[in-house]
């Protein structure tokens, strides 16, 4: 994200989805912090917020307005191939499940298509959800005329997949994720539980079957990643050693995120959010305005 907002080459949207958080989060003040988190993060990570738009889904009325507009004219047929359905199937039994939750891609496609949004950068496990919001603005717009534009994936190769520590995508729900606040002995104690093989130091290694090299590449360049390719093909690796060289890149590349993190003010964040909701409001009015005449609820 904050190389493409330093490109200047897009025009970029990025909000807080607290309203989804709380189809799983039932604690207020929680999500109330973890949205002012989230922000700092994203400018301790070095992102300029006079170059995008910042802003809390709950917010701006048009992501609910639209979902439920939307909600109307999706069948549940449709809505039962979505991977988020058959793994909440999977944890629950269906009377388990929530409204909020079976509904989800939903309302992720309302936040896409409300600001014809051309590209959504996403990882490969969330293609589908933008596949979804293709089909739901196509529908709408076979139903009441051209309204929507039809978004695009943005998957870069590089992080396509995060691995986490056990070789699964990373993810907070499998607690196989290295955290961006976790301490320098946090750090070290999580990739040392990175599983390898029982190779001897000597033995020449793959790589690509190492997921120590599989995290550690996502912070190289490529000199440096051909360095240490050759590092393990040539024999004389130590798995220890490699360990703790990630354990101590990740936490060096870390420091000034965290340390900028720290600066960062609560009211600063607010302000933010503020800016950005009365810019893209606006946006999101006129879409509004728009679909409300075309579906006979304007008069």
């Amino acid at each position: 994200m904050v190389e493409f907002a330093n490109t200047g080459e897009y025009d970029m949207f990025i909000f807080i989805p607290n309203q989804h958080a709380l189809t799983a989060f039932h604690d207020g003040e929680a999500i109330k912090k973890n949205t002012i988190n989230v922000v700092k993060a994203y400018l301790a990570a070095g992102l300029d917020a006079s170059k995008v738009h910042i802003y809390n889904q709950s917010d701006i009325p048009g992501h609910v307005q639209l979902y439920w507009v939307l909600s109307c004219i999706t069948n549940m047929w449709f809505m039962k191939r979505m991977h988020v359905y058959k793994a909440s199937v999977d944890q629950w039994t269906q009377d388990d499940i929530s409204v909020g939750t079976f509904n989800y891609p939903i309302l992720m496609a309302a936040d896409i298509i409300l600001y014809d949004a051309h590209l959504v950068p996403v990882g490969k496990d969330q293609k589908q959800h933008v596949e979804y919001a293709r089909d739901i603005a196509g529908k709408f717009n076979h139903m009441f005329g051209d309204t929507f534009i039809l978004p695009e994936s943005m998957i870069q190769k590089e992080v396509a997949t995060v691995p986490g520590i056990d070789g699964r995508k990373m993810s907070k729900s499998y607690n196989n994720y290295i955290g961006m606040f976790d301490d320098t002995a946090t750090i070290l104690k999580k990739v040392k539980r990175i599983p390898t093989w029982a190779f001897a130091i000597e033995d020449p290694k793959d790589p690509d079957a190492c997921n120590v090299y599989n995290i550690f590449k996502l912070f190289l360049n490529k000199e440096e990643d051909i360095v240490l390719r050759k590092r393990y093909t040539d024999g004389g690796l130590s798995y220890k050693v490699i360990k703790h060289e990630l354990a101590a890149y990740i936490s060096d590349f870390l420091a000034p995120i965290q340390e900028a993190y720290a600066t960062i003010s609560d009211e600063q964040v607010k302000n933010i959010l503020a800016a950005g909701a009365k810019h893209v409001e606006k946006i999101s009015e006129k879409k509004i305005a728009d679909v409300y005449t075309k579906v006979g609820f304007s008069v």
